[in-house]
């Protein structure tokens, strides 16, 4: 019989989507920047955004300050993942995801006051592993585990800002959010089945827990922030960004057979997967006009959001939900980076983003099928002015290899270590025009 453990791995790989609003080379579930200004910038733009993504998806108050313009943004994220489950390492099979986003900001009703906002969206993110389990006293004919995660995302930020004065600007996002969630976590077992030759020799049999039929879940939350410039030289940044609170995720499945008596009928099954509070601090500064530098730091509440993930279904023996305990920390991010203007066409960026691991290794067999664990990453970005209000923007980012290993004996399907691994990359271009 399979080990009640098989449930603990099983959380929503999907959730490594990418999600929320600001962190894309990963923080938790979240991307460090949307559009190629933000990402370049290492996703310090909190007191520094500089055009409608990074405004609308970071500081909504920095729409205040834009000249009328729109952002056309895509990026390939390529994050690579290997997981071990206890019976050997593996990688997943799912590593490239598109990222499209279009910002845009215009005069509004009044004098000062400016409408604009943003629409990104991610497709597929997840893991799919699949890994052959060798014979065992619990199967001793074999079998193989199969890991796999799917969510699109999509998220609308209309926003609406005000210059106070010529050093307060205020502004507000309406955050609405659309994601499409699947999963499975199962193993699967042959039994002998006593017959000879020609006949089958084995029978397999599947447990685990399958809620790979996907439906839409729509959320709400809302994001406001401020920038106040103290000087020609230092302008200091602050958001706050509400929970983003979903409908159910619902699944149409059949029988869910988890072991240890836990079994669930055919019928729905849901969940909520809501994205956490978060607030962020930043100051830019310009020593000289041509060079920006602008330092964040953020805190995220995953703890509210991700400490146990709770499956409502037609259980047996009772029980109207099953909860995955997932025990993920809150995390702090420091993000840094730095721009200069070369000459009246250019400009080039660095940036880094250090995050804190939601997930200590006490839970890695928690978190078998879920890797968000980039702790360190650097961004190199540019921006060429074309002419005729066109501008043309890249960056580039990688987050270093890191590896999160539990005890030996604690993951579901062997004796060995259970271990997460993630590196990434993205590579994205984004075309600017100002009206």
């Amino acid at each position: 019989m399979m080990k009640k453990t098989i449930l603990y791995a099983a959380v929503v790989g999907a959730i490594s989507l990418g999600l929320s609003a600001d962190a894309f080379a990963t923080n938790g579930y979240q991307l460090i920047g949307i559009g190629q200004y933000a990402m370049g910038m290492g996703g310090a733009v909190v007191a520094a955004p500089d055009d409608p993504l990074s405004a609308a998806m970071s500081n909504p108050a920095g729409m205040a300050l834009l000249r009328p313009q729109a952002a056309f943004s895509a990026e390939i994220f390529n994050p690579i993942r290997k997981g071990n489950f206890g019976a050997g390492e593996i990688g997943s099979h799912s590593n490239i995801y598109g990222v499209p986003a279009i910002g845009w900001v215009a005069p509004a009703f009044a004098k000062n006051w400016v409408f604009g906002g943003g629409i990104y969206g991610t497709s597929g993110m997840g893991v799919n592993y699949l890994q052959n389990l060798a014979p065992n006293p619990s199967m001793p004919m074999g079998g193989y585990a199969q890991g796999f995660s799917s969510i699109n995302f999509m998220e609308m930020a209309p926003t609406v800002a005000w210059k106070v004065n010529h050093r307060l600007a205020v502004g507000a996002t309406l955050n609405l959010a659309a994601e499409q969630v699947s999963f499975q976590q199962t193993a699967t077992q042959y039994f002998p089945t006593g017959m000879s030759a020609p006949y089958p020799t084995s029978v397999p049999v599947q447990g685990g827990l399958n809620l790979s039929s996907p439906s839409w879940a729509y959320g709400v939350g809302l994001t406001v922030g401020a920038l106040y410039r103290v000087n020609n030289m230092v302008t200091l940044g602050a958001t706050y960004k509400s929970p983003m609170i979903f409908t159910p995720v619902t699944w149409q499945a059949g029988i869910q057979n988890l072991g240890h008596g836990v079994v669930g009928g055919p019928g729905q099954y849901s969940a909520h997967l809501n994205y956490p509070q978060q607030v962020a601090l930043g100051i830019a500064i310009r020593p000289i006009p041509q060079w920006l530098v602008s330092v964040e730091g953020q805190w995220i509440d995953w703890h509210d959001t991700m400490n146990t993930f709770n499956i409502y279904g037609p259980w047996e023996n009772g029980m109207s939900d099953f909860p995955l305990p997932m025990h993920w920390k809150n995390e702090w991010v420091a993000n840094i980076g730095t721009q200069y203007t070369v000459n009246h066409w250019l400009q080039v960026r660095l940036g880094y983003c250090h995050g804190t691991n939601p997930i200590g290794n006490e839970n890695i067999s928690n978190n078998v099928i879920l890797p968000a664990i980039m702790t360190n990453a650097i961004t190199a970005g540019a921006t060429q002015k074309l002419g005729m209000g066109w501008k043309l923007t890249e960056a580039y980012m990688h987050s270093f290899s890191v590896t999160n290993t539990g005890q030996p004996g604690t993951g579901p399907f062997g004796p060995e270590a259970p271990s997460t691994t993630m590196s990434e990359n993205s590579y994205g271009v984004q075309v600017g025009y100002d009206f």
